[in-house]
């Protein structure tokens, strides 16, 4: 079996794929690219014609979905249990808080990001505070199945924490974390003193280093 390849820009949602690696103890080839990297990094596009960040390769294989490929890469590794498997407690409610991290949660986030930060010059600023708004209401469900507990699934850490507290990471280095609620945010801090959250953190920027 190869090394799973794994390419990315510093913080963005790749960050899932790198932190899941480093809690499971899964061996990548990290390569870090200048953000945005279909403007700043063409030849990206050859391997990934949508330009998007992150791309996984493993075995002849690409995966493009972040909360997809951090479910792979602790798939691989020996370290942790961050899956949560058929017949287990929690399956059904690790799938979904997995996929709903992506498809629900950051999804308003991205579009906030192009609108109301990055193409602030085209008028569409108030599309994106729309679309804030939006992600702020969509943590309720998240807030309310972490009443009570400390982890979303199974009462241990698992990828679905993985994929939702990057939610939260960016929020607060967006710009969105006013309104986030303090039990979330409490949450956020708990995920965010974990060392493999760390590790990944100090890889992606030791690897981001001249770009």
């Amino acid at each position: 079996m190869t090394t799973p390849v794994l390419h990315t820009c510093r913080g963005s949602r790749g960050l899932r794929a790198t932190w899941a690696a480093e809690e499971a103890g899964t061996d990548i080839d990290l390569r870090m690219l200048p953000f945005p990297p279909r403007k700043k990094a063409p030849e990206f596009l050859e391997l990934n014609p949508l330009g998007t960040i992150p791309l996984l390769e493993h075995d002849g294989a690409q995966m493009t979905e972040s909360c997809a490929i951090a479910v792979y890469l602790a798939g691989l590794g020996g370290k942790g249990n961050l899956l949560v498997a058929r017949g287990q407690a929690d399956y059904a409610a690790f799938l979904d808080f997995t996929y709903h991290a992506d498809a629900t949660i950051t999804f308003p986030q991205t579009v906030f990001m192009r609108f109301a930060l990055f193409e602030k010059d085209r008028g569409l600023e108030e599309a994106g505070l729309a679309y804030a708004r939006w992600f702020h209401k969509r943590l309720v469900k998240v807030e309310q199945r972490l009443a009570g507990r400390d982890y979303l699934c199974a009462d241990r850490f698992t990828v679905a924490d993985i994929c939702v507290g990057y939610a939260l990471v960016l929020a607060k280095s967006v710009g969105l974390d006013e309104g986030v609620p303090q039990s979330l945010k409490d949450y956020r801090d708990r995920l965010t003193q974990r060392d493999g959250y760390k590790r990944a953190v100090k890889r992606e920027a030791e690897g981001s280093e001249g770009l």
